[in-house]
């Protein structure tokens, strides 16, 4: 069955999706994008996908309306067209016709968004937990795409690509300054005595929609949270390591290359806030 798609304001076949050669996504990774998961024909979040993609655009591309994007009846009518209820869903807006390394006189930018089956991870991985590895790439502070979701993503790719490899689910990632960031596709956080640590966002970091959800709902159910500095040691003393993105929502690692976490074990703290978070998202698209 050929999917459906919305590609700047309107709705076409997937073959009918067409961009220019010069489209600068295509020609120099200059685009941003969001995943979102969607259930019950509902994109969880939908609004902070689509304002931490207006932040971006404002800083890296150029400054974009909210009517410049689809809002939730596109996104609705997309489910719908795809006939999907719970979704994989992919917002992504590129800085359009270019010539050489400017804009032509006529770019306008190109937005794109598509819905497919969710394939969510595996039971076992959240029973049972999963391995990462410490990536061999660093972020820098200085990188003018870091803390944002770019197009620009053969690095992380090949960071994934280390961890499966290694038979690992993920990479985690540090910066030029040894700081703990990120993983490749995730936000990384740590328990330790009952406190909930993250890397803080000037780290930097992607401000991940799953992260703050995380963090809201740690502070709702009495948990101490703290965004701060974390080294290697701080990782691998940690009593619970857990991943966060829409797909994964909040997956626990038990083992950092040969280093168990809780020996070996998910721990308590991850294990809640996976059903708190997974009943915030049933609660609030079942709303819609």
């Amino acid at each position: 069955m050929t999917g459906i798609v919305y590609l700047n304001g309107r709705f076409v076949s997937e073959p009918d999706a067409r961009i220019s050669v010069y489209d600068g996504g295509w020609l120099h990774g200059a685009g941003l994008f969001e995943t979102m998961r969607a259930e019950n024909g509902c994109v969880f979040r939908l609004d902070s996908h689509i304002e931490r993609l207006r932040r971006s655009a404002s800083k890296l591309l150029m400054a974009i309306e909210p009517e410049g994007l689809p809002d939730h009846s596109v996104f609705a009518e997309l489910l719908e067209r795809n006939s999907l209820k719970a979704a994989r869903v992919r917002l992504m807006v590129t800085a359009g016709s270019m010539r050489g390394h400017t804009a032509t006189d006529d770019s306008y930018l190109t937005v794109c968004a598509t819905a497919s089956n969710l394939s969510p991870y595996p039971a076992d991985f959240y029973e049972k937990g999963v391995p990462v590895i410490l990536c061999d790439f660093h972020v820098s502070p200085s990188d003018p795409l870091a803390g944002h979701k770019t197009t620009c993503y053969l690095p992380r790719l090949l960071g994934l690509r280390q961890a499966q490899q290694g038979q690992c689910v993920e990479a985690l990632w540090f910066t030029t300054a040894n700081r703990l960031a990120e993983g490749s596709i995730s936000n990384v956080f740590i328990a330790k005595d009952g406190i909930l640590k993250t890397p803080p966002l000037d780290t930097p970091v992607l401000p991940g929609i799953t992260r703050g959800i995380v963090l809201e709902i740690a502070r709702q159910i009495g948990i101490e949270v703290q965004e701060c500095p974390l080294t290697v040691n701080d990782l691998l003393d940690a009593d619970e390591v857990l991943l966060t993105n829409a797909i994964m929502q909040v997956m626990p690692v038990i083992r950092i290359e040969k280093h168990d976490i809780h020996n070996g074990r998910v721990g308590p703290l991850g294990k809640r806030l996976l059903q708190e978070y997974r009943t915030r998202v049933k609660e609030e698209c079942m709303s819609k």
